[in-house]
């Protein structure tokens, strides 16, 4: 509580300076209590509070239910419009201005359009957005009529030459990979398609960037089955209309913010691919149909070759794009339902096999062909999986010494308030520091013997706890670094990162106080080498860089990428 009332008082005083500064600012409605739902991951999971009993008398299958599309803060075309994310604090949010000129522009080309019959300044700006360096087409508009100073009338006149500015001389598309390596320390947020590829997302992306952050995750492909960017594949949805019009020209973008780019892509639940080519899903035995977890989600089948390449495809296509990491969500087997009607290909081809064998022989075929392209390879995995527990095993496929092989990073979804009824903790999203703990403690001996990277999702949402605030997301963090965590990944559904944010400042403002310190102590006795002290900020302060002008280039879209 303490901390809660900390962060009020926090975003109160700043407040006020902002609003003695003449500002203009926006205050977001703080009425709501839940910041986002979960993502996958953690001890019998569920996405939405659920009626259950807080204890367990006998090991139970992982579940998971993830929220529905529009509950998501993404727009669902067959609703309506966008459903923006809830707005940034007043402290951090800066007045939404589209940049029409600067340093960036300096020196870049630009070409002379010639006014045809009928042409609006917008859809000058809309046809020349690809080959410019600006993401929006708002953006590109404001430009053109910075640039060409004497635009004023309404309407354009045939035969006007109109300068277009921000011309690119290479194409995003001959971006490739150039991933950090993969031990960086990486500090992430989760962003959905439609989010990533519109302005809002792109202002969240802006501010993570100046509070610290240096990756972001974004959807190439949600559970839901809709590819967030273009894609020719048999398989894809037929009628696309993409969130993110341009995937290289996106990479390109974080690129010279200094940020890595990482593209998640739900493998297996596909309610679009199950739907619309129902052979490719799991079957009911008794029904003769596509198989339903509890009734409700459908699923591709894990084992058919076709579901397989199909992602591969796909990753590979964000490969080409220049993405700096692939993210693989969903890498296992449905864990809920009937699992005793559910049929799978395997069983008939290979009546000998298992799901944890399905899943390894898929993950090693896709390492194999993913990582000579440059790319790194990530996979998200239930939290509860570091308990080993054969029921859990059984039914996800989800053997991690193994899965630990064929990734360069694992990253356990370790929400404290998903751990329902383990370790004898009623509350356990109230107990933040016993499951970062436990669960990185696990994982870590667990793949002793590989060279993976953990980097964990933390949980960035306010669901089956009271204590969720900018405290609570720094327990996270320290503790998961402490385990021998390298970096995080904050995961928030609706993509409202307003805690975390206010967060990264605290942890900033930690940090800059450790160094302070260290700067200011005596020089020890030369002859007392146990005086020296330590070096760099106390354990579990996160040492964030400071915003500079040389971040928007600190990684050149040339570097080699690591291997």
């Amino acid at each position: 509580m303490l901390e809660h009332y900390r962060s009020r008082v926090f975003l109160a005083l700043l407040t006020l300076v902002t609003l003695a500064s003449s500002v203009i600012i926006f205050i977001p409605n703080a009425s709501s209590t839940t910041a986002g739902l979960p993502k996958s991951g953690g001890a019998a999971i569920s996405a939405r509070p659920v009626e259950r009993s807080q204890t367990q008398q006998s090991p139970q299958p992982v579940q998971i239910r993830k929220q529905a599309i529009p509950d998501q803060g993404q727009a669902n075309p067959a609703v309506g419009a966008i459903k923006p994310p809830s707005a940034l604090p007043p402290s951090i949010r800066k007045e939404e201005a589209t940049p029409v000129a600067g340093p960036e522009l300096a020196g870049m080309p630009t070409l002379i359009h010639t006014v045809k019959p009928g042409e609006s300044v917008g859809a000058i700006a809309y046809r020349y957005l690809p080959q410019t360096m600006f993401m929006m087409t708002g953006e590109l508009e404001a430009a053109i009529r910075h640039a060409n100073p004497a635009l004023t009338a309404k309407h354009l006149q045939p035969g006007q030459p109109i300068v277009i500015p921000g011309i690119e001389t290479a194409p995003a598309a001959d971006l490739r990979p150039a991933p950090m390596p993969k031990n960086a320390e990486v500090r992430a947020i989760y962003l959905t398609g439609w989010t990533a590829g519109s302005s809002h997302g792109l202002e969240i992306i802006r501010r993570w960037r100046d509070l610290g952050g240096n990756a972001v995750v974004f959807d190439l492909k949600d559970f839901d089955g809709l590819v967030s960017v273009a894609f020719s594949h048999p398989l894809a949805p037929e009628k696309q209309r993409p969130p993110i019009r341009s995937l290289a020209k996106l990479v390109r973008f974080l690129r010279r913010l200094g940020l890595q780019s990482i593209g998640r892509i739900a493998l297996f639940r596909d309610e679009q691919m199950a739907t619309h080519h129902p052979e490719l899903a799991v079957q009911s035995r008794r029904a003769k149909g596509p198989w339903r977890e509890n009734g409700k989600q459908v699923w591709t089948d894990p084992s058919r070759r076709e579901v397989q390449d199909y992602n591969i495809a796909l990753a590979k296509h964000a490969a080409e794009a220049g993405i700096d990491e692939v993210q693989f969500d969903y890498v296992r087997f449905p864990a809920e339902g009937d699992q005793a009607d559910a049929e799978f290909a395997f069983q008939s081809e290979h009546p000998q096999g298992t799901r944890t064998k399905v899943i390894s022989d898929f993950l090693e075929r896709a390492y194999a062909q993913l990582h000579p392209l440059g790319v790194l390879v990530s996979l998200d995995v239930f939290g509860v999986m570091a308990w080993q527990r054969p029921v859990d095993l059984a039914h996800t496929g989800q053997d991690i010494a193994t899965m630990a092989r064929f990734c360069d990073v694992l990253s356990p979804m370790i929400y404290p308030s998903h751990f329902f009824g383990m370790d004898g903790f009623a509350k356990p999203g109230d107990a933040p520091e016993h499951f970062i703990s436990e669960s990185m403690d696990r994982f870590r001996k667990v793949t002793a013997t590989t060279e993976v990277v953990l980097r964990p999702w933390l949980q960035a949402f306010a669901w089956r706890t009271k204590t969720y605030s900018p405290g609570y997301i720094r327990t996270q963090a320290k503790i998961a670094e402490e385990k021998g965590g390298i970096g995080f990944l904050f995961w928030n559904a609706r993509n409202d990162y307003a805690t975390p944010f206010l967060a990264m400042i605290e942890m900033r403002s930690a940090a800059s106080k450790a160094s302070h310190r260290d700067q200011t102590q005596p020089r020890p006795d030369e002859k007392s080498p146990a005086a020296v002290p330590p070096s760099g900020p106390p354990t579990g302060q996160i040492a964030l860089p400071q915003p500079t002008a040389s971040m928007a280039h600190s990684k050149a879209e040339t570097a080699a990428p690591s291997q």
